[in-house]
């Protein structure tokens, strides 16, 4: 994914507690079978059907999109395309057929034989909710002129899993809620969340963690809802999390101004001189950075790079690909360490 700008490249990542919008089409193909029982030449099948309706001279977007065969994907290319949020766990492990097509430009990631037939992903920097819509419907029109969908009149589009049937859409929040992580109100606020039917997961999606206190915050249910229904109950319950960070970011700023503005300088003095640093120690001094600069406290220059893409940097297979160098635990804490000391200097 070096065709173009990341969306995790924009500024706009570091400008406020919302990280990114992203937006996920769950469907599936009436001909075949669903993933848990399709035959492998038949998933074989189903990725060059995607293949064709998207990288062809009828569309606009011709050239645009990169295609990944991950049937036989060696380890290091599916780490670090999860490392980029842009294939899950399940697609990573899976060993039929399966395969990726990516548009940095565009913002759009669509995974091939993952739980369904097709899962069309748009993500972009911000507060962009209409925009990673509006993209994922573009696309999936586009799919839809070359497949046939499986679709009831009643039940709306079918899915793997009964919660995804109806839209399909699942649209999510990446949020970085630091004080809210260090006040350890995180699971308090992930069970009240549930009662509206939102889930709370980690850095990394479905049972991640929430290093570097970044969660992702998204719709439960798709049936009997239309797509805006379901992206207005996400702004209403994301913009409440928002409220309770900020509250408790301008207390903390009242009651110990000193305080915080040492936890971020203390974090930019370990990561400018550190000589080894594993990925979740950076991932939390980041977040304490990340902090400072959008509270507006901290007068240290910028790195080159928005905060979270360093933080998407210093993951595992993310550090030895930029450093060009294969590398065990101990060793890639020591070129992580060198890294942040050259972002920092």
């Amino acid at each position: 994914m070096t065709s173009a700008m990341n969306w995790y490249e924009d500024a706009a990542v570091d400008n406020s507690v919302i990280l990114s919008s992203r937006i996920r089409l769950a469907r599936n193909v009436r001909k075949y079978l669903f993933p848990a029982r399709i035959k492998n030449e038949d998933a074989a099948k189903l990725n060059l059907t995607m293949y064709n309706a998207l990288i062809n001279e009828r569309t606009v977007l011709v050239d645009a999109f990169t295609y990944y065969d991950l049937t036989d994907a060696p380890e290091s290319l599916l780490n670090e395309l999860l490392e980029q949020h842009v294939i899950s766990r399940e697609l990573a492990k899976k060993k039929a057929s399966r395969s990726l097509l990516a548009n940095a430009r565009d913002n759009v990631y669509i995974m091939v034989n993952e739980e369904d037939h097709i899962r069309i992903q748009t993500i972009f920097p911000g507060e962009n909710m209409e925009k990673a819509y509006d993209m994922a419907d573009k696309i999936d029109n586009l799919i839809e002129e070359s497949v046939e969908y499986a679709f009831d009149g009643n039940f709306g589009y079918l899915t793997s899993c009964p919660t995804n049937t109806g839209t399909g859409l699942r649209a999510s929040y990446m949020l970085h809620v630091p004080i809210l992580a260090v006040s350890g109100k995180l699971s308090s606020i992930a069970q009240a969340m549930t009662k509206f039917g939102m889930a709370v997961r980690g850095i990394h999606g479905e049972g991640s963690e929430s290093l570097g206190s970044i969660i992702q915050v998204s719709n439960q249910l798709t049936l009997g809802k239309p797509e805006s229904d379901i992206i207005a109950g996400l702004k209403n319950v994301t913009q409440q999390v928002i409220e309770q960070e900020l509250h408790l970011r301008q207390k903390w700023i009242a009651d110990d101004h000193d305080g915080l503005l040492d936890r971020c300088y203390r974090a930019y003095g370990l990561l400018k001189n550190c000589r080894r640093i594993t990925a979740a120690e950076a991932l939390g001094l980041l977040s304490d950075i990340r902090l400072g600069y959008v509270s507006g406290l901290f007068d240290k220059p910028r790195p080159s790079k928005t905060i979270y893409n360093l933080m998407m940097d210093v993951q595992p297979w993310s550090i030895q690909k930029l450093t060009r160098k294969a590398a065990n635990e101990a060793e890639r804490d020591v070129l992580r360490a060198g890294y942040l000391n050259e972002m920092f200097c």
